[in-house]
């Protein structure tokens, strides 16, 4: 369903800038992809930017189209001596291939601008990422960054945490996985959670993650409750290396529907 337009300019201005051909009227004649709603939000988190940042540089469909607006700005001019901190080894790929120069943590602690797409924003701007895989290093820059500007097309929006039905991603060491994943799904027994190993292709192999990691995706049929409770149990299950909700960590969130873009701010 279509979302209302509290911002109706930006997303005109941001849709112009991503190459969509406007009708005369409204943006609402258009028929989008779900892709052209994300590569609008991402056009419309890099007007954040300015020159001179350290910017954390996003995992994701919906990041990947920021990282290359970056990249073209980058080379008419439009931004100088921005440094770049990737989220996985994908994104450190792209941005190389554009010559966005990077660096990462260790040198720059502090990150001033972080941009990535979400998974699920619930009304509160809290998120569920990692279902790409990168949420332990996405997890280690936003969290480092002075302000982290989320874009997202508006079927990511959900009434809580879970409420897609789809994964909530948990890191975890490859070592005695099947236990893990036992104590996980014990964990939210009272919300109707199912913890399934993820894996790829026909033969089913466990997903690595950049950091050789495996991942237990955590599916609920209802509300886990405090989220921060629910973080707190997580992660204190020996063998769990990190979760994939980013509880009070968004500063803003853009939001791309078929009538233009909401902006929300924290």
């Amino acid at each position: 369903m279509p979302i209302p337009c509290a911002h109706f300019i930006a997303s005109e201005k941001a849709a112009m800038e991503a190459g969509l051909p406007l009708p005369s009227s409204s943006l609402s004649q258009l028929i989008l992809t779900q892709d052209d709603l994300k590569k609008i939000a991402a056009y419309k988190a890099v007007e954040y930017i300015e020159s001179g940042m350290v910017l954390g540089l996003g995992t994701g469909s919906t990041a990947k189209h920021a990282v290359d607006r970056i990249g073209k700005l980058l080379r008419q001019g439009k931004l100088k001596d921005i440094v770049g901190i990737p989220t996985s080894k994908k994104t450190h790929e792209q941005a190389l291939s554009l010559g966005i120069p990077l660096s990462d943590l260790d040198s720059h602690p502090v990150v001033d601008l972080a941009i990535d797409g979400a998974d699920e924003v619930d009304p509160y701007l809290n998120l569920v990422k990692g279902r790409g895989g990168s949420l332990l290093r996405e997890k280690m820059v936003e969290g480092a960054c002075k302000k982290f500007v989320v874009i997202v097309d508006e079927s990511k929006l959900v009434n809580y945490i879970g409420g897609s039905g789809l994964a909530m991603p948990v890191e975890v060491i490859q070592f005695c996985w099947k236990f893990t994943a036992s104590r996980l799904q014990n964990l939210f027994q009272e919300s109707g959670c199912v913890a399934k190993l993820r894996t790829l292709g026909e033969k089913a192999e466990p997903y690595v993650t950049d950091n050789g990691n495996y991942i237990i995706d955590l599916y609920f049929k209802q509300s886990i409750g405090d989220l921060k409770a629910a973080s707190d149990s997580i992660l204190q299950i020996a063998g769990v290396v990190e979760h994939g909700m980013f509880i009070d960590m968004a500063t803003t969130v853009i939001v791309a529907g078929e009538l233009g873009l909401i902006v929300k701010n924290k």
